[in-house]
């Protein structure tokens, strides 16, 4: 009965899609967002570094409605786009946050001293920093997907009705009871969920 079910199937592989595209933005701004607060001093960055926390203490359903409320201002149709905004939103700061400290073990002197030998920014970047938060990266890059990919409340304000996602059609499902189909697809997700973290762990283990 899973495999037959099309629009569970079509849940999932929109989450899928929503989660890897959000976890690698994520990732992608979460670093460079990190490397600037640590290496850089600039205006306003204790009051950044504020809101950051903020975005990860606030309840859901607050950053919900709130994230609804702008998309109506500023007229940004609800579906694929608004769901991506919102969940780069609340995966942002978890990333920052886990690089950010894997960097405050980092001697700020290696910067230093690979200026003194020549190293361009560009160079530093790609051949110093990067290799050794590639860890906390990796982290970052699972810990977003996770949590875009299992989102309810936020997802349930800011989705619309041409872009349904497996977390809102189970919440759905659920009202009218445990299936069987959602026992089977449930115990698909926790087994790739299981085999995706030892590969993570054996990847990390290995550098």
């Amino acid at each position: 009965l899973l495999f037959q079910d099309t629009d569970l199937w079509i849940s999932a592989l929109h989450s899928l899609v929503l989660g890897v595209t959000a976890g690698c933005i994520s990732t992608l701004l979460g670093t460079l967002a990190a490397i600037a607060l640590f290496r850089f001093k600039f205006q306003g960055k204790s009051l950044l570094q504020g809101l950051i926390f903020v975005l990860i203490v606030i309840p859901d359903i607050v950053l919900g409605i709130a994230l609804l409320m702008l998309f109506s201002k500023i007229q940004v149709p609800l579906g694929f786009f608004s769901l991506l905004l919102a969940h780069i939103t609340f995966c942002l700061p978890f990333v920052i946050v886990t690089i950010f400290g894997r960097m405050t073990h980092i001697d700020k002197n290696i910067f230093e001293a690979a200026k003194d030998l020549g190293a361009s920014e560009f160079i530093i970047f790609f051949k110093v920093t990067i290799p050794m938060l590639l860890p906390a990266i990796i982290a970052g890059l699972l810990l977003s997907f996770t949590l875009s990919f299992d989102d309810v409340m936020i997802s349930y304000f800011v989705s619309g009705p041409s872009f349904e996602i497996l977390p809102l059609k189970i919440f759905a499902m659920a009202k009218l009871g445990i299936k069987p189909e959602l026992n089977a697809l449930c115990t698909i997700i926790f087994l790739i969920t299981i085999v995706t973290t030892f590969s993570a762990q054996l990847f990390l283990r290995k550098n």
